[in-house]
Protein backbone atom coordinates (compact mmCIF):
# COMPACT_ATOMS: atom_id res chain seq x y z
CA UNK A 1 0.00 0.00 0.00
CA UNK A 2 1.02 3.26 -0.60
CA UNK A 3 0.64 6.80 0.91
CA UNK A 4 1.53 10.35 0.75
CA UNK A 5 5.02 9.49 2.36
CA UNK A 6 5.67 7.04 -0.58
CA UNK A 7 8.78 7.42 -3.14
CA UNK A 8 8.03 7.67 -6.99
CA UNK A 9 9.72 4.43 -6.92
CA UNK A 10 7.26 2.82 -5.10
CA UNK A 11 4.57 4.69 -6.52
CA UNK A 12 5.45 3.75 -9.93
CA UNK A 13 5.25 0.07 -9.01
CA UNK A 14 2.17 0.15 -7.35
CA UNK A 15 0.05 2.38 -10.73
CA UNK A 16 1.81 -0.29 -12.95
CA UNK A 17 -0.22 -2.92 -10.87
CA UNK A 18 -3.60 -0.75 -9.95
CA UNK A 19 -3.57 2.57 -11.59
CA UNK A 20 -5.96 3.57 -9.35
CA UNK A 21 -3.42 3.57 -6.50
CA UNK A 22 -2.68 6.79 -8.15
CA UNK A 23 -5.62 8.14 -5.77
CA UNK A 24 -2.87 7.48 -2.24
CA UNK A 25 0.09 9.15 -3.93
CA UNK A 26 0.88 12.75 -3.17
CA UNK A 27 0.32 15.84 -4.75
CA UNK A 28 3.60 15.90 -6.38
CA UNK A 29 3.23 12.74 -7.46
CA UNK A 30 -0.01 12.90 -8.69
CA UNK A 31 1.40 15.75 -11.28
CA UNK A 32 3.87 13.67 -12.21
CA UNK A 33 4.16 12.32 -16.18
CA UNK A 34 5.77 9.87 -15.78
CA UNK A 35 3.62 8.26 -13.18
CA UNK A 36 0.21 9.72 -14.33
CA UNK A 37 1.26 7.66 -17.87
CA UNK A 38 1.92 4.58 -16.00
CA UNK A 39 -1.06 4.69 -14.07
CA UNK A 40 -3.65 5.62 -16.84
CA UNK A 41 -1.64 3.30 -19.24
CA UNK A 42 -2.81 0.85 -16.20
CA UNK A 43 -5.95 2.25 -15.76
CA UNK A 44 -7.90 4.92 -17.48
CA UNK A 45 -10.21 5.81 -14.25
CA UNK A 46 -7.06 6.70 -12.41
CA UNK A 47 -7.21 10.01 -14.99
CA UNK A 48 -9.50 11.09 -12.00
CA UNK A 49 -6.90 11.40 -9.38
CA UNK A 50 -4.44 13.06 -11.62
CA UNK A 51 -2.87 16.91 -11.22
CA UNK A 52 -5.75 19.29 -13.11
CA UNK A 53 -2.52 20.04 -15.70
CA UNK A 54 -2.16 16.72 -16.62
CA UNK A 55 -5.95 16.27 -16.76
CA UNK A 56 -5.55 18.83 -19.65
CA UNK A 57 -2.08 17.38 -21.48
CA UNK A 58 -3.59 15.47 -24.67
CA UNK A 59 -0.95 12.44 -24.51
CA UNK A 60 -2.13 11.74 -20.51
CA UNK A 61 -5.66 11.82 -21.68
CA UNK A 62 -5.52 9.71 -24.70
CA UNK A 63 -3.80 7.20 -22.80
CA UNK A 64 -6.21 6.76 -20.70
CA UNK A 65 -8.71 6.74 -23.12
CA UNK A 66 -7.53 4.13 -25.09
CA UNK A 67 -7.52 2.13 -21.95
CA UNK A 68 -11.26 3.22 -20.92
CA UNK A 69 -13.18 5.42 -23.13
CA UNK A 70 -15.11 6.79 -19.73
CA UNK A 71 -12.21 8.29 -18.71
CA UNK A 72 -12.53 11.45 -20.66
CA UNK A 73 -14.88 12.49 -18.40
CA UNK A 74 -12.35 13.36 -16.31
CA UNK A 75 -10.51 15.66 -19.34
CA UNK A 76 -9.95 18.93 -18.79
CA UNK A 77 -13.23 20.67 -20.02
CA UNK A 78 -10.90 22.61 -21.90
CA UNK A 79 -9.22 19.32 -23.79
CA UNK A 80 -12.66 17.59 -23.82
CA UNK A 81 -13.86 20.99 -26.23
CA UNK A 82 -10.75 20.82 -28.29
CA UNK A 83 -11.20 16.77 -28.96
CA UNK A 84 -15.23 17.38 -29.93
CA UNK A 85 -14.12 19.45 -32.45
CA UNK A 86 -11.81 17.84 -34.11
CA UNK A 87 -14.10 14.67 -34.18
CA UNK A 88 -16.38 16.81 -35.91
CA UNK A 89 -13.88 17.86 -38.53
CA UNK A 90 -13.47 14.31 -39.18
Amino acid sequence: MIDKFSTKAEVLEAVEREGAALRYASEELRADREVVLAAVKSNGLALEYASKELQNDREVVLTAVRQCWYALNYASDELKSELKKEANND
